[in-house]
C-alpha cells in the first residue's frame, strides 16, 4: 500500500477537525485509562475543592492550548515526519485533555469559557513559528513542555494534600511533557533565543491567572 503524504491543505482540515471535535465538541472519551481510576476521592472543603478545580482548569486550559500548537505546527512542517511526530503527541494531549475535564466534573466545575481563544491562538503561534522551519518548529515544542512540566510541578505543590486524584492525573502530564520534550529534542530542535523564552513565560502567566477564573 502507497503511503499517504498529507498536504497543507490537509494539515490545516485535520486541525479544524481536532477544533470541532476535540475542543469545541462534546467531551471525548479518553483512549488511554485515566491514572487516577482507582485512587480514592478523599472529601476536601468548599476552599480545597475551588482551589483545585481552579488548577486543574488552568491544566485544562494549557491542553487545549497545546491541541492548537501541536495543530499548526503540523500545518506548517515541511516534513512528513515532524507533521506526524506533531499529530502523535496532539492525540497524547487529547487524553490530557480528557482526564482534566473527568476531573473538574467531579469537582463540581466547568472548563474555561475561553478555550476556543486558547486554541486558536497557539493554533496560530504554531503556524507562524512553524513557517521558520521545522527545527524551530520542534525548539518551540522543546520549550513550550519544559514551561509546562515546571508549571505541573508547581501545581503539585499548590493542590490540596487530600486531593489524590487530581495530583495522580497531573505527575502523569508532566511525565509525559517531559518525554514530549525530549522527542522533540532527539529530533533536531533549535535552541530559542532568550527574549522568545521570556515571552512565552509572559503569555503562559497571562493564560494561566486568566483560566483559573473565567
Amino acid at each position: 500500500m502507497q503511503e499517504r503524504h498529507f498536504s497543507r491543505v490537509d494539515r490545516l482540515v485535520d486541525g479544524i477537525d481536532t477544533f470541532l471535535r476535540g475542543i469545541a465538541g462534546p467531551d471525548r472519551r479518553a483512549a488511554r485509562p485515566n491514572p487516577a481510576d482507582g485512587v480514592p476521592d478523599a472529601p476536601l472543603s468548599a476552599t480545597e475543592r475551588r482551589h483545585a478545580a481552579g488548577l486543574m482548569r488552568v491544566n485544562h486550559a494549557g491542553e487545549v492550548a497545546a491541541q492548537g500548537l501541536y495543530q499548526g505546527h503540523a500545518a506548517v512542517a515541511r516534513s512528513d515526519a515532524i507533521a506526524e511526530h506533531m499529530r502523535t503527541a496532539a492525540l497524547e494531549e487529547l487524553d490530557h485533555l480528557s482526564w482534566c475535564e473527568q476531573r473538574l466534573t467531579e469537582l463540581r466545575a466547568a472548563p474555561s469559557r475561553l478555550k476556543p481563544l486558547w486554541y486558536t491562538g497557539a493554533f496560530a503561534i504554531g503556524a507562524v513559528s512553524g513557517i521558520l522551519g521545522d527545527r524551530w518548529s520542534l525548539g518551540f515544542v522543546e520549550e513550550t513542555e519544559r514551561q509546562v512540566a515546571e508549571h505541573l510541578s508547581g501545581h503539585l505543590e499548590r493542590l490540596p494534600a487530600a486531593d489524590a486524584r487530581s495530583r495522580a492525573i497531573v505527575q502523569r502530564m508532566r511525565t509525559e511533557e517531559q518525554q514530549h520534550g525530549a522527542k522533540a529534542k532527539a529530533a533536531g530542535s533549535r535552541n530559542l533565543p532568550g527574549f522568545v523564552q521570556r515571552l512565552m513565560r509572559g503569555t503562559a502567566r497571562v493564560m494561566t491567572r486568566t483560566s483559573y477564573r473565567i
